[in-house]
């Protein structure tokens, strides 16, 4: 018996890690024979990349900084300086601009009748309001009846006077008795002259009771009723706008009053209506409240019905001109600082500026202080900017000025 069997070198089973081998292999040779473009495909991008990467502009450092095609374009403004009219804006009350209190002059008394109505437009001497006079009237018929009486006197003492004249070239009366006639006449004529102002003073006394205006104008307020009594002194019954002049006293901040003159025209704007009115300072306050760090000004305004004492109002006034550079509102930035635009540097590199805004007007705002207008400011897009980041200007035409 043979116990040895020779061994099958070219046996048909393989090894597992070889099996597993060819069968990757084989899979991958299958799926380029099936898809030989996009094979082609990836080896191409793989050395297109290669080739960028090898060829840059800057090959040390493949993160260079981009060239200028790709820097952001921002459009600049150079804003210049000229002679800009501010608008000042502000809020007030309505009043009237010369505003008469009107009261009882005379002794006062019962008030009969009050013809008059606030509203109304009253004449200078117009009766505003009738006191009872029935006291009055018979004291002046007494002083009228004393006067009569020192006249009839004043006229015995010259006629006794003119007869003793005629005697005494006789020699029937002396010269002593003639200057006694003389004085009783003089004494007769002044009595005459006390009674005659005792009439008249009694009579303006009587005139005083009626309460009149002191001048024409709009009748504002009525105190007093039929059946009240009035006395003398400082009560207010009436109170008249003279001439129906009104006024605007507007609050304006002392930054702004600085700015202000008398004559600027302003419009009023009462509340409630639309309608504007035109005005002009007539005055403007010269203390500044320290409360509130705000002045008064006054403006005159003729007069109107919609224009009522105490009614609120706006005012839109045209301040002196200044010569500063003006910018658009979004050219300006602020943040925790303060206000600041961004600058065309040097390299075209955007530099901060702090500015300090001023009058805002129709054209723009106003840079008081921060720029001289020969700048070129970054007009948009400076909230997407940082300090030194570089850009690529473009120039545009200012639409402020």
């Amino acid at each position: 018996m043979n116990y040895e069997t020779p061994l099958d070198t070219q046996s048909s089973d393989p090894l597992p890690d070889d099996d597993a081998a060819r069968g990757v292999i084989a899979r991958a040779s299958a799926f380029c024979r099936r898809r030989p473009l996009v094979a082609i495909g990836v080896v191409a991008v793989l050395v297109a990349a290669l080739y960028v990467l090898l060829h840059s502009s800057d090959q040390d450092d493949p993160f260079a900084s981009p060239d200028d095609s790709q820097l952001p374009v921002v459009s600049v403004i150079a804003p210049g300086a000229g002679a800009v009219t501010g608008r000042v804006e502000a809020t007030g009350t309505l009043a009237a601009r010369r505003e008469m209190p009107v009261g009882s002059v005379g002794e006062g008394g019962r008030v009969i009748s009050v013809p008059v109505e606030p509203g109304d437009w009253v004449r200078q001497g117009q009766v505003l309001a009738v006191i009872d006079r029935s006291v009055q009237s018979q004291q002046i018929a007494a002083d009228a009846a004393q006067l009569e009486v020192a006249i009839a006197d004043a006229k015995l003492a010259q006629a006794n006077l003119d007869r003793g004249l005629k005697l005494v070239d006789r020699g029937f009366i002396s010269k002593a008795d003639i200057d006694r006639l003389l004085a009783t006449r003089d004494g007769a004529v002044a009595r005459v002259n006390v009674a005659r102002a005792q009439l008249g003073e009694q009579r303006a006394r009587t005139a005083r009771l009626d309460i009149i205006a002191p001048a024409a104008g709009l009748l504002l307020t009525r105190n007093v009723e039929p059946g009240q009594v009035v006395a003398g002194g400082a009560t207010v019954l009436f109170s008249i706008a003279r001439g129906g002049e009104m006024e605007m006293l507007a609050k304006v901040s002392e930054t702004d009053l600085a700015l202000l003159t008398t004559g600027i025209a302003a419009e009023v704007i009462p509340a409630g209506t639309q309608k504007v009115f035109a005005g002009q300072i007539w005055q403007i306050s010269p203390v500044i409240d320290q409360q509130t760090r705000q002045g008064t000004v006054r403006i005159a305004l003729a007069y109107a019905p919609e224009l009522r004492p105490g009614g609120f109002a706006s005012a839109f006034l045209s301040s002196q001109a200044v010569s500063a550079p003006v910018l658009p509102e979004s050219a300006i930035l602020s943040d925790q600082k303060g206000a600041f635009v961004y600058v065309l540097g040097k390299d075209d590199k955007v530099v901060r500026r702090a500015v300090r805004t001023g009058l805002v007007t129709d054209k723009g705002i106003v840079i008081e202080q921060g720029l001289t207008g020969k700048e070129k400011v970054v007009v948009r897009a400076g909230a997407f900017l940082a300090a030194g980041d570089k850009v690529k200007p473009r120039l545009v035409k200012s639409t402020v000025r």
